[in-house]
C-alpha cells in the first residue's frame, strides 16, 4: 500500500507541525479540528513557520504555496474521508479521549487504513485494543516537528511487521530518522528525559541550587542546548506531570514519583510558556 492521503487529528503544537512536514513532502493532508477557528489558528502557525523557512532560504515562495495548498480543512472527526491511508492522532495526552477517537474511526475508515498516535507516553497496546491492533502504531514526533529529526516508532504488542515497515519507510520519506521502540511506559525519550526534569524540580524544591544554576550546570557541563527547567517550561509543566504519572503508575516504582513542586505549579496553572509563567516568566 502506498500512503498518499494522511489525516492529522488535532492542530495544536504537534499536530500543525506534523501536517506541515507531510504537506511539504507532497502528501495530501486532511488537518482535522473541532472548529473552523481552531483550524485557522493552526494554518496561521504553519504559515508563520513556513515564512521562517523562507527567510532562511530553506524553501521558496512557490514551495510555501504548494505546501499550504496540500492541507485540507476537516471540521469534526466524523468528516474524515473514508479513503484515507493513514491517520495520525495528535490531541492532548488523555488515554480515554484518544481511544474514543480510534473507536469511532474503526468503522468509519477503510480496512487498510493505518492508525497512528503521536502520544508521548500512553500505551500503544492499550490504545489499539479498541480498533485494529495489527495496523496500529506509535509515531512520536519531537517538538518542533519541522526542525527535529527523530521519530520514535513504537510497536504495540500486536503491531504487524508490515505496518512497522510501512511507517519506517514513510518516516524516511519525510527526511526524519525513525527509531524502533517497544511499548513500555514513556517509551525511550520520555522514560529518560522526564525523570531528569523531575529530578531538577526536586533539586530546586530542596534548595540545592537556583533555577538558573540548575539550568547552567546542564547546559555548560553536559552540553544540553537548554536546561531542564527551561525545557520543562517549553514542553508544558502539565505535560511533564502527565508523563511522570504515566511512568509512576506504569512501573509502580517510587523513583518516578512526580515532584510535589511540579504538582503544585500545575495546580496553580503555572504551566510554562503556554501560560506565560512557569519556572521563568514569559511576555
Amino acid at each position: 500500500m502506498e500512503i498518499r492521503k494522511v489525516a492529522v487529528i488535532g492542530g495544536g503544537t504537534m499536530g500543525n507541525g506534523i501536517a506541515h512536514v507531510f504537506a511539504m513532502k507532497g502528501f495530501e493532508v486532511y488537518l482535522t479540528e473541532m472548529t473552523e477557528e481552531l483550524y485557522k489558528r493552526a494554518i496561521n502557525i504553519i504559515s508563520g513557520n513556513l515564512d521562517r523557512q523562507l527567510k532562511k532560504q530553506v524553501i521558496t515562495e512557490d514551495e510555501k504555496k504548494q505546501t499550504l495548498d496540500k492541507i485540507n480543512m476537516i471540521i469534526g472527526v466524523e468528516n474524515i474521508p473514508e479513503n484515507i491511508n493513514l491517520v495520525i492522532e495528535a490531541i492532548f495526552e488523555n488515554k480515554d479521549a484518544k481511544a474514543s477517537i480510534f473507536k469511532q474511526l474503526e468503522t468509519q475508515l477503510n480496512a487498510d487504513c493505518i492508525f497512528a498516535s503521536n502520544t508521548s507516553s500512553i500505551s500503544i497496546t492499550e490504545l489499539s485494543s479498541v480498533c485494529r491492533p495489527d495496523k496500529f502504531i506509535g509515531m512520536h514526533f519531537m517538538n518542533p516537528v519541522p526542525v527535529m529529526k527523530l521519530v520514535e516508532i513504537i510497536r504495540g504488542y500486536s503491531t504487524s511487521d508490515h505496518t512497522y515497515d510501512l511507517i519506517k519507510n514513510l518516516t524516511l520519506k519525510l527526511d526524519k530518522e525513525p527509531v524502533e521502540v517497544f511499548d513500555y511506559p514513556g517509551f525511550i525519550s520520555n522514560r529518560i528525559l522526564m525523570p531528569m526534569i523531575n529530578e531538577a524540580v526536586f533539586a530546586l524544591m530542596e534548595g540545592v541550587a537556583s533555577k538558573e544554576s540548575i539550568d547552567s550546570v546542564m547546559k555548560l557541563g553536559m552540553a544540553h542546548p537548554m536546561g531542564p527547567l527551561t525545557l520543562a517550561d517549553f514542553i508544558g509543566l502539565d505535560v511533564c506531570l502527565a508523563i511522570m504519572e504515566v511512568l509512576y503508575n506504569g512501573f509502580n516504582d517510587s523513583k518516578y514519583r512526580p515532584c510535589p513542586l511540579l504538582k503544585k505549579m500545575v495546580a496553580a496553572n503555572k504551566l510554562g510558556r503556554k501560560t506565560g509563567d512557569g519556572f521563568y516568566k514569559y511576555n
